[in-house]
C-alpha cells in the first residue's frame, strides 16, 4: 500500500511533465507555421505585383549600401517602405483645367522655384500615375500659383481661382466626399501660392499640402503636409564634397536682409574676421560665379529663413557640400520623418544667432568631418531630375505621400 501511495506523485508528475512537453511543442510548431507563413507571404506579395519587373528598377544591395544608412531614422524601415511604394503607389491626377492657363503643366523648370515645376513633370513621367481613379491612393489637384504669379494675378483672384476649381472637382467627381479630402493633394514652392490657398481653408485643413514654407505658425500640420524642398536648379556648378581640406572659412552668408533674422545675423557679424558674412547679395561684377565658389571654400553656410522660414540656400549648401546651419524657427525640414539632420546640418534657434560663432567653433574636427560626409550621402535626395531617378527629390517626396495615404473613407 504504501508503495502504491507512492506511485500515485510519480505518476501525477510525470504526466504534468509530459503535459509541459505537449504544449511547449505545440508552441514551437505554432510559431515555425507564422514564421513560415509570413515569410511566405513577405515572399509573394511582390511577385503578385509584377516584383521581377519593378525590382531591375528599384533595388539592390549596391543601392542600398549608397544610401548612407547612418543618415536615416530607420534605414530598415525605409528600405523596405520605400520597395513597397515604388511597387504599388498610384497616383491619380484630375484632367480638368486648361494647360496654357493654371493647371497640368509646370511654369518652368529653373530658379528658386522650379521644385514645384520638376513635381508637376515628374509625375507624368514616373511609373506612380494611373488614369483610373479606383487604382489611386491619393489624388493630385494640379493648379500651379507660380504660373497664376507669372501671369500677375492678384492674391484676391488667385484665392477665386483657387476655390472654383477645386469646387468644380467636389461637384464633378465622387473622389473628394468620399474623405472630405483627406486623400487630395496640392503642390506649390512660391510663397505666393501658400497666400493664394489660405484663403481656401477647406482645402488646407483638410488636403495634404505639400509646399516649401512648412512653418508651424502658418498652419502647417507636421502629420499631414509634407515639406518640400526648395531646390535652385540648374546648380551653376558642379556638386562639392569629400574635400575637408579646401574648406578653411568657418562660416558663409550673403543675402538680401528680408526678414528680421537677417538683420540680426548682418549686424553682429558682417564685421567678422572669421565669419564671411555679407548684408547683400555679392556683386556679379566683381567676377563669375563668385557666390557659388565661396560655398566650396566654406564650412559651415548660414541658413537664416527669408520672407518665409525656408531658404533656396540650404539645398545649395547640400550641393557644394557645405555644411548648412538651420537658423529658422518653427522649420519642418524637408524629409525630417527619414533623414536625421542632425547626423549633416547644424540646428539652431534664431536666438542662438548671438552665440553663432562660438557655436561653429566647439565643433570639433572630427565632428566636422562626419557632418560633411554624411552630407555627402544625402546630396541625391535634394536633386531634382527629368524622368526622375531613384532616391531624388522627387522619390522622396512621393515617399513622405506613400506615408500618408491611410486615411479613412466615408462611403
Amino acid at each position: 500500500m504504501i508503495g502504491s501511495k507512492a506511485a500515485q506523485p510519480n505518476q501525477a508528475q510525470t504526466t504534468l511533465c509530459s503535459l509541459r512537453s505537449s504544449l511547449l511543442t505545440l508552441a514551437l510548431v505554432t510559431l515555425l507555421c507564422f514564421t513560415y507563413l509570413s515569410f511566405n507571404s513577405f515572399r509573394s506579395y511582390p511577385l503578385q505585383n509584377n516584383f521581377n519587373s519593378t525590382l531591375s528598377f528599384v533595388i539592390n544591395k549596391q543601392d542600398y549600401s549608397d544610401l548612407g544608412s547612418d543618415v536615416f531614422h530607420s534605414p530598415s524601415v525605409f528600405h523596405l517602405n520605400y520597395l513597397e511604394m515604388v511597387t504599388n503607389f498610384k497616383i491619380y491626377i484630375y484632367p480638368d483645367g486648361d494647360p496654357n492657363t493654371f493647371y497640368q503643366t509646370p511654369r518652368k523648370l529653373t530658379g528658386k522655384y522650379a521644385s514645384e515645376g520638376y513635381f508637376f513633370q515628374n509625375i507624368r513621367e514616373s511609373r506612380f500615375l494611373t488614369h483610373d481613379p479606383n487604382r489611386a491612393h491619393l489624388f493630385f489637384i494640379p493648379i500651379s500659383c507660380h504660373k497664376m504669379r507669372g501671369k500677375g494675378t492678384s492674391y484676391e483672384n488667385m484665392t477665386v481661382i483657387v476655390k472654383d476649381y477645386v469646387d468644380s472637382l467636389i461637384n464633378k467627381y465622387p473622389y473628394w466626399n468620399r474623405t472630405l479630402g483627406a486623400d487630395h493633394f496640392f503642390v506649390t514652392c512660391h510663397d505666393v501660392g501658400v497666400r493664394a490657398t489660405e484663403g481656401v481653408p477647406f482645402l488646407i485643413k483638410n488636403a495634404i499640402r505639400v509646399v516649401c514654407s512648412p512653418s508651424y505658425d502658418v498652419a502647417f500640420i507636421p502629420h499631414k503636409d509634407v515639406a518640400l524642398p526648395q531646390v535652385l536648379q540648374p546648380f551653376a556648378l558642379p556638386r562639392g564634397g569629400r574635400d575637408v581640406e579646401n574648406r578653411t572659412v568657418l562660416g558663409f552668408w550673403a543675402g538680401h536682409r528680408n526678414s528680421k533674422i537677417r538683420v540680426i545675423l548682418a549686424r553682429v557679424w558682417e564685421n567678422d574676421t572669421e565669419l564671411d558674412i555679407s548684408n547683400n547679395r555679392i556683386n556679379r561684377a566683381i567676377g563669375p560665379l563668385v557666390y557659388q565658389r565661396r560655398f566650396y571654400k566654406t564650412k559651415f553656410c548660414i541658413c537664416p529663413g527669408g520672407s518665409q522660414v525656408n531658404s533656396a540656400r540650404i539645398a545649395d549648401s547640400i550641393h557644394y557640400g557645405c555644411v548648412p546651419v538651420i537658423l529658422s524657427n518653427y522649420y519642418d525640414l524637408p524629409f525630417n520623418d527619414i533623414l536625421d539632420w542632425r547626423k549633416f546640418a547644424v540646428i539652431l534657434n534664431e536666438r542662438d544667432v548671438y552665440q553663432l560663432k562660438q557655436i561653429l567653433k566647439n565643433i570639433s574636427d572630427a565632428e566636422f568631418v562626419s557632418l560633411h560626409n554624411n552630407l555627402v550621402k544625402v546630396q541625391k535626395h535634394f536633386q531634382w531630375n527629368s524622368p526622375p531617378i531613384r532616391f531624388d527629390a522627387f522619390h522622396m517626396v512621393m515617399y513622405e505621400l506613400w506615408l500618408r495615404r491611410h486615411v479613412i473613407k466615408y462611403f
